[in-house]
């Protein structure tokens, strides 16, 4: 369960998002909004990649008290991944792998099931958006997260990667696995299990349950 009280955030004495007192308790949540509304934000903050006002809680863990462990089970995959470009996506997964003790069997099953292996070997400097997505996406479900973010997963992806991905989540919810992703595409159409989740809506720099 994912609980955020105080949340406010500003850039240059500018608000962006504000989020008073709100709590995840669904496996699934769509957080809809449109652009520059706040989503990427409260998902960098989410993950703690960048300062903020409030309390962030995951299973009764507060991230600043435990910010070792935090990065160690919240995983997150931006909208548009960018990776150092003398890296490989071999280099990349590798290291992920360690960072989140992954296994060599998962890390194979993700390699293939979204079809990374004949490219993980070249630098990540010449990969299309698509490919710099399928990796993030790959490094987003290593290891044993207790909470996967991720940030418009369906974009520059075909049909069938979209079902792969969204497939994916649902392994990952049936292990106790907390998801929660924005998207400006519709889910229903490419997997049954997303038709009917929580909802929230960031507009006007708050968020809202629907």
């Amino acid at each position: 369960m994912l609980q955020i009280e105080g949340y406010h955030k500003a850039y240059h004495g500018q608000t962006i998002l504000r989020i008073p007192a709100v709590t995840f308790d669904q496996p699934r949540t769509w957080i809809k909004g449109g652009n520059g509304a706040g989503k990427s934000t409260l998902f960098k903050s989410l993950a703690a990649l960048i300062p903020f006002e409030g309390t962030i809680t995951l299973n009764g863990k507060e991230m600043r008290k435990h910010l070792q462990h935090w990065r160690s089970v919240v995983n997150y995959a931006e909208a548009e991944p960018i990776f150092p470009a003398f890296l490989t996506g071999e280099d990349l997964i590798r290291w992920y792998q360690q960072t989140k003790r992954g296994t060599p069997e998962q890390v194979n099953k993700l390699i293939d099931t979204l079809g990374v292996r004949k490219y993980m070997h070249q630098k990540v400097g010449g990969y299309s958006s698509g490919m710099a997505k399928k990796l993030s996406l790959v490094l987003a479900f290593i290891g044993c997260p207790e909470l996967i973010l991720l940030d418009e997963p369906l974009a520059t992806l075909d049909v069938e990667a979209q079902a792969i991905i969204l497939a994916l989540t649902d392994e990952y919810v049936q292990q106790g696995v907390q998801v929660i992703l924005t998207s400006h595409q519709g889910l229903a159409a490419v997997s049954e299990q997303w038709q009917y989740v929580h909802t929230c809506l960031i507009a006007d720099k708050n968020l809202t349950q629907l």
